[in-house]
């Protein structure tokens, strides 16, 4: 009896115990959620978070918008796709919907009119009405607006901003911009000054010779290379950048890691003192992260792509030498024995039969690591100025180059996308053997 009391009074409690931890741990849980909610301040975030920004930010991924505008001193018209030099059309050429002369008169569509004047600007806006606005030297910006705007017309003393489904009309002191976007990716594969803009592939292709000097193809394929706004050969050479500061740093860490791991494993030192100084030393490689490694690397050699592949090879060589390490303490004895009892030296003893039985797990990890690293390097790249990661970042710091933003994301998706299939290919037929 005493026996069966006390195993049920221990089922007991071990069921009590089990139901309290059931509402601990979500109760834990909750609090650690609630704890998070203010110490990351995230009702103060959904109140900072600018849903108009992000609306912009992401139409500017797919989209590009063409920028008219005046100078308001000399009354100079120019005409640039995203406001750059090389994207600026010639002087007296115009898009079909600006019309030049006098009054410039610009069209953006669903009845949406504006006209700069000799005086200043007027915006026919339907629904609303005529809007205009006067620059001066002495009272800033002057409108026929009233004191009750809607919420797309932001105004003050020295500035107009228009936002509208059409486009967007901004007017300083010094000048007048309006701003129309359009779907895609203008001038991806010629610029304005390339006889070859507005050809299609079939033009190009199939008809006549476009340029005199040049065949169609040739000569297309040239601007293409070349075109100075996406600038296609920097970027090719870019990715070719990044995959080898990649290849170079995983590469040479499995190069310099595997005759240390030999140090580090148990089974071939003895001598603790030796492991424990290798071991010690992998800790403290990999300990660092590759980005700390590449800062330093950079202030002592400078920066460029070699910079990362060191910064690459000295946190590879501490995770490789752990792995190879772990893996040789586990390898068949009898193997080697085997070896070594033809009276082979050293050497040949770990060439045949220690090698050999590491290899699968030294291939599938350096592969595995060469395919990380290829994403790793585009963020090192962008500290050292190499590679893709480098053009990824002047692109998101000039704040208006977001189409050239989501083109080397896409670029970075493929090389990663290609390296993973590259890497499962060759680790079939070097591992598996087929």
């Amino acid at each position: 009896m005493t026996d069966t009391a006390t195993l049920k009074a221990e089922a007991t409690e071990l069921i009590l115990s089990k139901r309290l931890f059931a509402v601990r741990l979500p109760a834990l849980v909750l609090l650690y959620l609630v704890y998070v909610t203010f110490a990351f301040d995230i009702p103060g975030l959904a109140e900072r978070a600018r849903m108009d920004n992000a609306r912009a930010l992401v139409a500017d991924s797919y989209s590009y918008k063409t920028h008219v505008t005046r100078d308001n001193r000399s009354g100079e018209v120019t005409i640039a796709i995203e406001g750059e030099r090389k994207g600026t059309y010639p002087p007296g050429e115009a898009p079909d919907w600006v019309t030049l002369g006098e009054e410039t008169v610009i069209d953006l569509g669903r009845g949406h009119v504006v006209i700069y004047t000799d005086r200043g600007m007027r915006y026919d806006i339907p629904g609303y009405g005529v809007i205009e606005a006067m620059p001066t030297a002495s009272r800033g910006v002057v409108t026929n607006l009233g004191n009750e705007l809607p919420d797309w017309i932001s105004v003050s003393k020295n500035r107009l901003a228009i936002t509208t489904e059409a486009g967007r009309v901004s007017v300083t002191r010094n000048r007048t911009e309006v701003f129309r976007y359009f779907a895609g990716w203008e001038l991806f594969f010629f610029s304005l000054d390339s006889p070859y803009h507005g050809h299609g592939l079939v033009d190009i292709v199939a008809g006549p010779r476009i340029d005199p000097a040049r065949e169609n193809l040739a000569g297309a394929w040239a601007d293409f290379w070349g075109n100075p706004m996406w600038r296609h050969g920097e970027v090719a050479w870019a990715i070719f950048e990044t995959v080898l500061m990649a290849f170079l740093g995983t590469m040479g860490a499995a190069l310099v890691a595997l005759p240390l791991a030999f140090l580090a494993a148990r089974n071939f030192t003895p001598v603790m003192a030796i492991r424990f100084a290798v071991r010690r030393v992998f800790d403290f490689v990999r300990g660092v992260d590759a980005l700390i490694w590449t800062i330093v690397l950079a202030r002592a050699f400078g920066p460029g792509p070699l910079t990362g592949a060191l910064a690459i090879l000295l946190t590879d060589t501490g995770s490789f030498g752990k792995m190879f390490s772990e893996a040789l303490e586990n390898v068949d004895e009898r193997q080697i024995e085997g070896v070594q009892s033809t009276g082979a030296p050293m050497a040949s003893r770990y060439r045949f039969g220690v090698i050999p039985q590491i290899t699968p797990i030294l291939l599938s990890q350096v592969l595995y690591f060469l395919e990380s690293n290829t994403r790793s390097a585009t963020i090192i790249g962008a500290i050292t100025g190499g590679g893709i990661g480098l053009l990824l970042t002047q692109a998101i710091i000039t704040q208006k180059d977001w189409e050239e933003v989501s083109y080397y994301i896409l670029l970075i998706l493929a090389m990663v996308m290609l390296m993973d299939w590259l890497s499962g290919i060759l680790r079939r037929r070097l591992i598996k053997g087929r």
